[in-house]
């Protein structure tokens, strides 16, 4: 039976120094001190002694290890936890490929040959990755109990002591403390951890209720996470929500810069441990996607080919919008940066200066793009930690490069660009191609590909020792190459703890924002005297509406319920849309109505408007609506409506029907009822604008949208025709039936 590593590991504890966890690596006493034998020379040597700066330990570390070993830190990919694998797995020729746990029953030792959107790999059992490809960076996307993500963290660190050369194992995840619908790539877990609001819904409640919000958000994070021996975040998004039409938009602190900045601020060092970066009991972040991904071609995103444009059409939009929140986190010494996909377009942007000079727009992808990695972010900027590329630039997000082979892509990212880790695939392979280009004259015999040069496109020693010191640095940091182990019961103790939970709640409950209030809300109990309520939640997926729906008449379970709105005092419609699909193109453009078989435009190969339709849907039951609100009326009754907002929704087939709406940001059900029953004042504001129709995000024939893509909602009259602003010289923002814009900052409260 192999040894279990969460009841085994011992911890030697050092007077005024850090405690050294072990379970099989060697531990050298000195002088009363206790130091762990890392580099297997059984000496206190630079590596090896704790007293010595964490980068000067990565320098001579990296100097000692193998090139073999460097270049399986060079990669991050996705990894599987034993009892989490799904039973049954169709590989890429069709086989079935089953976990096979360890003795421990902790790790899948199995083999597996599996293609994703990323890219198809062999990939070896878990220990073999560990000990024979020396890989060294997991991405966890399993959403595992507190104790058994310890087990597993703990069981992988265990198999890496086994190593000639202690490396710990880092594992990175998306975010897992907000309330969602799991999305692949952005929020992969949540539920275990105390569940905050979606981060739009962190921004509503912050403008209500102040920052202490952020505070009591980024702190739970660093213990919960650290806790449980998770110490690499892929968060939080600093980029600024630009354009309306982009996928990720729920996944920003919304379109207010200055609040961006602060939350930033506030949240860096808080997650991180210190104003100077990482601890020992911190979370290390990497802040993404630099340089800033709301600038969309018209809703595009870059995972597909009809996104891979970064545009500016604005003077001056990329100095102004969209770095300030990276420079934040330069500033505040995040541990990461990830560039996004895309490329900047210089023949659909204006000029862009920064501090004073012109910004050079090469037509590659962020994480090739040496003037915006090496030039803007680290010389002007001041960047001082790494670079983390976002997941698939090697294989299928190779916008501009797509002429570069796959070791040449490698070699041009990391020795050309900057970049450290390279997100995707485990490349160890293709990266030693690129590395013995280098040293066996392969380009005396093979064509170097035009625009580019040799030396661009090799792994030299110097770019490697360079992105495994940085990266290596940040390990030494946080303590893990001294004790990576963590307690899976006290894992479970602190993702329990109460006033995580509450504090969350309270969040949920302050991102609820209210638009409009015909003299409804709230329902006090001398409201609902004698009173009916029709209760229904709608989605995108019908199935979806009605597990929604029976959720919402459970929460109401105390009060009287009627299945026929002609007979409800009140109705209840709790408003989930949803638009597009996250790694591959739409038909059109990402439809933002809220609407039900909607016919709309295609779009040409270059993402223009075509002749030819399509019929789009973003709710299931959406035309039912007004046809509720005239039953419910009809019988003297009152209609009041949420939407759930994870884009910058249009408000026209809802907001005329209701007497009452609000919006939440993934904000709990139970939270939004509190709002309604009186239980609680709603103090959100909102952290967008909302546009009005679709005359302000019209596409011309051109492709080039009314309402510039690169500039935010409370920014676009600036640029807004003269003749479609109303007599308060506005145009963007949705105006309601009395009169309000549902703009920036707008919330109102009982």
């Amino acid at each position: 039976m192999a040894i279990k590593a969460s009841d085994n590991f011992k911890i030697y504890q050092n007077p005024n120094g850090p405690s050294i966890g072990t379970l099989t690596r060697k531990v050298i006493e000195k002088d009363g001190l206790y130091f762990k034998d890392i580099d297997g020379t059984g000496e206190v040597t630079k590596v090896n002694d704790w007293r010595v700066p964490a980068g000067e330990r990565a320098a001579a570390y990296a100097d000692t290890l193998t090139v073999e070993e460097k270049i399986g830190q060079l990669f991050i990919s996705d990894w599987r936890m034993g009892k989490y694998v799904p039973k049954l797995q169709p590989t890429a020729d069709g086989r079935i490929s089953e976990p096979k746990l360890d003795e421990s029953g902790t790790l899948d030792e199995a083999r597996f040959v599996g293609k994703t959107i990323f890219g198809e790999q062999d990939l070896p059992g878990t220990s073999e990755l560990i000990k024979e490809w020396f890989s060294r960076h997991l991405i966890l996307r399993a959403n595992p109990t507190p104790d058994e993500m310890a087990d597993w963290l703990n069981q992988l660190q265990a198999v890496a002591e086994k190593c000639e050369h202690f490396v710990p194992v880092s594992v990175a995840s998306n975010s897992r403390n907000e309330f969602a619908e799991p999305v692949f790539g952005m929020n992969d877990a949540s539920g275990v951890f105390a569940a905050w609001p979606g981060t739009m819904g962190i921004a509503a409640a912050v403008k209500g209720d102040g920052m202490h919000i952020v505070d009591e958000f980024s702190d739970c994070i660093r213990r919960s996470w650290n806790a449980a021996g998770l110490r690499k975040g892929y968060m939080y998004m600093v980029d600024t929500m630009t354009d309306p039409r982009w996928q990720r938009s729920y996944g920003t602190f919304g379109e207010d810069i200055d609040l961006i900045c602060e939350i930033a601020d506030r949240m860096i060092p808080i997650i991180q441990g210190s104003e100077e970066g990482v601890t020992k009991d911190g979370v290390a972040l990497t802040m993404k996607h630099f340089p800033g991904g709301g600038a969309r071609e018209n809703g595009f995103d870059p995972h597909y080919a009809a996104g891979q444009w970064n545009v500016y059409q604005t003077p001056g939009s990329l100095e102004k919008y969209h770095l300030p929140g990276f420079q934040v986190a330069v500033d505040k010494n995040a541990a990461s940066i990830m560039p996004y996909y895309a490329k900047p377009a210089k023949e659909k942007s204006a000029v862009q200066v920064i501090n004073g000079e012109e910004m050079e727009f090469k037509p590659y992808g962020f994480a090739y793009n040496k003037p915006f990695i090496d030039g803007l972010l680290r010389k002007k900027m001041g960047f001082k930690g790494y670079i983390n590329s976002d997941t698939g630039i090697v294989h299928n997000m190779n916008w501009g490069v797509e002429m570069l082979d796959h070791p040449e892509r490698i070699g041009f990212a990391v020795n050309n660009a900057g970049v450290d880790v390279i997100s995707g695939l485990f490349d160890n392979e293709y990266g030693m191609e690129a590395y013995n280009r280098g040293k066996n004259d392969y380009y005396d015999t093979h064509e170097v590909p035009e625009g580019f040069t040799k030396e661009e496109l090799v792994l030299t020693d110097e770019a490697i020792n360079r992105a495994v010191t940085r990266t290596m640095t940040e390990m030494f940091e946080l303590g893990m190459f001294e004790n990576p182990y963590r307690d899976a019961k006290v894992a479970v103790e602190v993702a329990s703890t109460q006033s995580d939970w509450d504090k969350a709640m309270d969040a949920h409950r302050k991102s609820v924002t209210l638009l409009k209030n015909d003299n409804v809300l709230p329902l006090t109990a001398d409201k609902l005297v004698d009173k009916k309520i029709y209760a229904e939640a709608f989605h995108k997926r019908a199935e979806r509406a009605e597990y929604l729906t029976k959720e919402l008449k459970e929460l109401l379970k105390d009060v009287t319920l009627v299945d026929d709105p002609a007979q409800a005092d009140y109705a209840i419609l709790m408003l989930s849309p949803s638009s597009g699909e996250y790694f591959s193109a739409t038909k059109g453009y990402l439809e933002l109505d809220i609407c039900e078989g909607k016919v709309v435009a295609d779009v040409d190969d270059k993402c223009r408007p075509m002749e030819s339709t399509h019929e789009e849907t973003t709710l299931t039951g959406a035309n039912r609506i007004p046809e509720i609100a005239e039953a419910v009326h009809a019988n003297g009754g009152k209609v009041i409506a949420n939407v759930n907002v994870v884009l910058a929704w249009l408000l026209g087939n809802v907001e005329p029907y209701v007497d009452a709406l609000t919006l939440g940001y993934d904000t709990y059900p139970s939270a939004t009822l509190d709002v309604y029953f009186g239980r609680f004042a709603p103090v959100g504001k909102l952290p967008i604008t909302m546009p009005k129709n679709d005359d302000v995000l019209a596409v011309n024939k051109d492709g080039v949208c009314i309402s510039p893509n690169d500039v935010p909602g409370y920014d676009k009259d600036l640029y807004m025709p003269d003749s479609m602003k109303d007599e308060n010289g506005k145009a963007y923002a949705y105006r309601d039936a009395i009169g309000n814009y549902y703009e920036m900052n707008f919330g109102l409260s009982y």
